[in-house]
């Protein structure tokens, strides 16, 4: 059942945000890249393995992959072929206005950041497209870190960064990485899943 109020939870001292999938439907266009790129390399991509490796980096991906079906496909090649798939069509993404209205009705009552497991020149495009880029004081995205999700690092750095103690952060999550990663910080954490519909693809 789908819930209809996404609320702040009062002792919510700063607000942290995943991108893809949270703020931005951009889950169908990544799985669409995704499912593409790999096809050229023999591999079947399906929603499951999506879900699976949601919210890990883009190279690193390509090395999960690898590890799961014994390929040796050079991270680079494959990513950035995935990457130029996925840009043919983001200008399409949609926001995900149930997440998107809480960003706008607290800018500047309260610290805003995204954690991002994408890279920072696709971050920011993708922001601009759901004419979010305003809003966002702090943006930690894949280069920032060593670690990814599910890994605390991400959400760690966003709490630095805002200047607000990980126990006082709230992350918006759709991803299992994600919220195990705001779980792992001693972070408060919502499924933003639970308040829309999510439809990945075929």
């Amino acid at each position: 059942m789908i819930k209809t109020k996404l609320k702040i939870n009062p002792k919510a001292k700063g607000l942290i945000f995943d991108l893809d999938g949270t703020l931005a439907d951009t889950m169908p266009i990544h799985y669409i890249a995704w499912k593409n790129a790999a096809s050229r390399y023999g591999i079947d991509f399906t929603t499951g393995l999506f879900m699976q490796l949601a919210g890990i980096p883009l190279y690193p991906t390509v090395e999960k992959l690898n590890q799961i079906f014994g390929k040796l496909i050079d991270p680079q090649e494959m990513g950035d072929l995935k990457e130029a798939e996925f840009e043919k069509n983001m200008q399409l993404t949609p926001e995900i206005k149930i997440v998107t209205d809480l960003v706008r009705a607290n800018h500047g009552k309260i610290p805003m950041a995204v954690g991002t497991g994408g890279a920072r020149r696709l971050a920011l495009k993708t922001l601009e497209i759901i004419d979010l880029e305003e809003y966002i004081d702090v943006l930690v995205c894949s280069e920032d870190v060593q670690n990814y999700k599910p890994h605390p690092e991400t959400f760690l750095k966003c709490a630095e960064l805002m200047g607000v103690n990980p126990e006082d952060c709230q992350v918006f999550e759709d991803g299992a990485l994600g919220i195990q990663a705001a779980q792992f910080a001693g972070m408060m954490v919502v499924d933003v899943t639970q308040y829309y519909e999510v439809t990945i693809g075929k």
